[in-house]
This record gives structure tokens, C-alpha cells and sequence, in this order.
């Protein structure tokens, strides 16, 4: 049982603080064009698909 948490210690440290950075940027660019695609868009299919969503966290469609 040791051995698995020297692992998991081991791999968690291999991370450098830019990657994690790195990560947190790109998914923070990635959620946000979501967000405006699905708000913003003229498709009816995806604001259908997103309607209820968008009204519950206040976020203006229409």
C-alpha cells in the first residue's frame, strides 16, 4: 500500500507550476467560448439545447 501513494506522490510532483498554469488557461479559454458559442448563437438547435441552462445561471438569450 506504500508503494501506491509513493506513486501517486511521485506523479503529482512531476507536474511543474506552468503546466499547471498552462491548463488552467486553455480550459479557462475553452469554457468561456463555450459559453459565449452556446449564448450568443443564432443556431436554434443549440439554443434550444442550452435554453433552460443559460436561464438558470441568469445568462441573457434573448
Amino acid at each position: 500500500m506504500s508503494s501506491i501513494s509513493s506513486t501517486v506522490r511521485t506523479a503529482s510532483s512531476t507536474t511543474t507550476l506552468s503546466q499547471r498554469l498552462s491548463a488552467a488557461i486553455l480550459a479557462s479559454i475553452l469554457g468561456a467560448g463555450l459559453v459565449y458559442f452556446a449564448g450568443f448563437s443564432h443556431i436554434e438547435a443549440v439554443h434550444n439545447a442550452a435554453h433552460d441552462t443559460r436561464h438558470s445561471a441568469a445568462f441573457p438569450c434573448h
